[in-house]
């Protein structure tokens, strides 16, 4: 029986305790939580767009949404300020948006008088888009919990079939959300971390704990109904069941932690959170779980409802039919998983450029932003920087020949809307002498003693394919520039550089997956064959994950809106979907283990198994499908894509792979089903 369990109120006491102490952090898990973490490191765009600072910005008024005040009252602000009707833009009965022209004194006198007159005042810049993605996550999340705890409680009463267990799982699960967000909290003000962790880590923890604690309090309640004391129980529980959850949680915290060859402050940041909240649950599993089912006891019958899942009949006429017709249900099983398959090699995936696509398009700064594209032009909104480092002096005629020559290399490309350039204004003679003024206009593009910076505005949005081809061209074009060096900048630069990077590093985080998955199953099985055949068909759930997000996210099936994966959140899903199929494969693979060990043959072993642990799995795969499915109800492409891809996931493990293609590939392989026959292990009759 384990330590904690002896002295249970001791144990209770000291972690209420611990949870009293870290509840005031909850109130700052958001503080220090951000929507960036998406360049690559040494990017060169960065390094472009880092001269930006030392220019002389000249006098500009942003786009600005302007919230609180009616149409009239405004247009009569726009008369007393001199400022064009035209400038204003109709959002909402009481907002607009106010899109400036040339001059920014008058657009500047107006917002004054706006803000005097009680006006809310909001730049549509990069930094408040970023804020507005970090403040809607946060509603998200709140929204989402509302839906995963009544689907939680319903799917525990069926799981457990009485009240006071399916309560339990609840309690530890909640101490270990607690306790990983408390750590989240603390760990952010030290080290970048992304908002979307919220949502992540703590339906992570939520689903993750609810698992591990209906593995271990149903093979409690087991040993109550064949006869066995409390402490008994409890003991075979935590030898079993409890062993294989560490196996399980070992296996989902080192494929987390892969994530870290990523290489970014993003992946890094889904890394420690996920480890985070992983260990959590194990440790609220191994100390506050067997003292609160010792106190339960008897008592686990409180409550009791029929039709409880884990007692339908269909679990062992399953499981029968698959081990009397293995080669069927192999080749069945198989089919479901290749069918979606087949659309996986179309998979694409990037980050997008524009912070608003992040934003459902109803959020006011998102429409504030499409305005103004509208009004000034789709790529307005995404300047690129091109920053020269001149082998000559910004006061030598000869470095504005070589920035003329720059600057109408650019204006030839197709797809540019203008480029903003001193150039062919005056001559270089004249150039190289006004740069050498302290109030001269070229300070807006003079960045260094030889550096000076160009801007050019696309034709065409961020995210377009035509603006991606303009940013080929212009590195292919400037890559050898006589007389300077050239650094391409901005957000796209940076953006198809953090693609280009994650890309490089992803079969890096494939490979360190797989390896995980298949040492952590050859450790808990002892058997390298099951350890190779868990991850070919872990391998084949990917793959038909994989072909069910490029059908339903890329090609938009299901009255979806087409749109490209994005790569922030499709390598996690692999990766998550890699470390939970372990709960699966580990409880079923031990349980058959177990039968092994008294002397059954492997097909009623398998069989056994089947029927023991298929309401068990099914209801814990549907309990984690709740959890995460929760996030659908999120205005946020990259967690509706996470939901769609662990739910689909999840289902084809429990459905397909654990119902069907173990129990029929362990009896087709018959005594050869564990080679190498390392150990079985030899437990108590359940």
């Amino acid at each position: 029986m384990p330590l904690t369990a002896r002295r249970p109120w001791l144990t209770i006491g000291l972690w209420f305790l611990l949870l009293a102490a870290v509840v005031p952090l909850l109130g700052q898990v958001t503080n220090h939580l951000g929507s960036g973490g998406f360049s690559a490191p040494h990017s060169l765009a960065a390094k472009a767009d880092a001269t930006v600072g030392d220019l002389v910005q000249p006098s500009s008024v942003p786009t600005t949404l302007i919230a609180g005040l009616t149409p009239s009252r405004l247009q009569s602000m726009a008369r007393s300020a001199g400022m064009p009707a035209g400038w204003l833009h109709r959002l909402a009965p009481r907002s607009e948006v106010l899109v400036p022209g040339q001059k920014p004194a008058v657009a500047e006198r107006f917002l004054a008088l706006a803000r005097h007159g009680g006006a809310t005042l909001t730049a549509v810049n990069a930094e408040n888009l970023g804020k507005a993605v970090s403040h809607q996550a946060i509603q998200a999340f709140t929204a989402s919990t509302v839906v995963a705890v009544p689907a939680l409680l319903i799917l525990l009463l069926l799981v457990f079939g009485a009240v006071l267990p399916a309560l339990l799982p609840l309690v530890t699960a909640g101490a270990g959300t607690v306790l990983t967000l408390a750590v989240v909290a603390v760990v952010e003000r030290y080290v970048p971390l992304s908002v979307y962790l919220l949502q992540i880590v703590s339906f992570l923890a939520l689903g993750v704990g609810v698992d591990y604690a209906l593995f271990v309090s149903t093979r409690f309640r087991n040993g109550l109904e064949a006869g066995a004391g409390v402490d008994e129980a409890l003991a075979l529980a935590m030898r079993t069941s409890g062993r294989s959850v560490l196996f399980s949680g070992l296996a989902v915290a080192l494929a987390l932690a892969a994530l870290v060859l990523g290489g970014t402050a993003y992946w890094r940041g889904m890394a420690l959170g996920g480890g985070v909240a992983v260990a959590s649950v194990l440790l609220v599993t191994h100390t506050l779980l067997p003292p609160l089912l010792r106190l339960m006891g008897r008592r686990a019958g409180i409550g009791r409802i029929r039709f409880a899942m884990p007692e339908w009949r269909l679990w062992r006429v399953l499981a029968t039919w698959a081990t009397s017709h293995p080669r069927i249900a192999l080749t069945l099983g198989l089919l479901v998983l290749l069918i979606p398959a087949v659309a996986a090699p179309a998979l694409r995936a990037s980050i997008p450029a524009n912070v608003a696509a992040m934003l459902p398009q109803s959020t006011p700064l998102a429409e504030a932003q499409a305005v103004e594209q509208q009004v000034r032009g789709a790529g307005e909104i995404a300047p690129f920087v091109v920053a020269l480092s001149l082998s000559q002096d910004v006061s030598s005629p000869l470095a504005w020949q070589t920035v003329g020559q720059v600057t109408d290399k650019l204006r030839s490309l197709h797809g540019v809307a203008s480029v903003s350039s001193p150039s062919g204004q005056l001559s270089p003679a004249m150039l190289a002498t006004s740069a050498g003024q302290p109030d001269s206009p070229l300070r807006a593009f003079i960045s260094g003693p030889r550096s000076v910076d160009l801007f050019v505005t696309p034709t065409s949005g961020p995210d377009s394919q035509a603006t991606q081809s303009l940013l080929g061209q212009m590195q292919s074009g400037l890559r050898q520039v006589k007389g300077a060096q050239v650094t391409i900048g901005g957000q796209v630069a940076a953006v198809q550089e953090f693609n280009s990077y994650l890309a490089a590093r992803l079969p890096a985080m494939a490979v360190a997956v797989v390896l995980v998955a298949l040492v952590v199953l050859w450790l808990a099985t002892g058997s390298l064959l099951q350890a190779l055949l868990g991850v070919v068909l872990n391998a084949l759930v990917t793959l038909a994950t994989a072909g069910i997000l490029v059908t339903v996210i890329e090609r938009g099936a299901f009255g979806a809106t087409p749109q490209p994966l994005n790569l922030a959140v499709a390598p996690l899903v692999f990766v998550m979907l890699f470390g939970l199929s372990m709960d699966y494969e580990v409880i079923l693979l031990h349980r058959i283990q177990e039968h092994l060990g008294r002397g059954d043959a492997p097909r009623h072993a398998a069989t056994h198994a089947g029927a023991s642990t298929g309401g068990m799995i099914t209801g814990a795969g549907l309990i984690m499908v709740a959890v995460v499915g929760a996030l659908l109800v999120s205005p946020f492409e990259i967690l509706q894509t996470l939901a769609i891809g662990l739910v689909s996931a999840v289902l084809l493990d429990t459905l397909v792979v654990r119902t069907f293609l173990v129990p029929a590939a362990v009896t087709l392989l018959g005594r050869h089903a564990f080679w190498p026959r390392l150990h079985y292990p030899r437990h108590a009759a359940e």
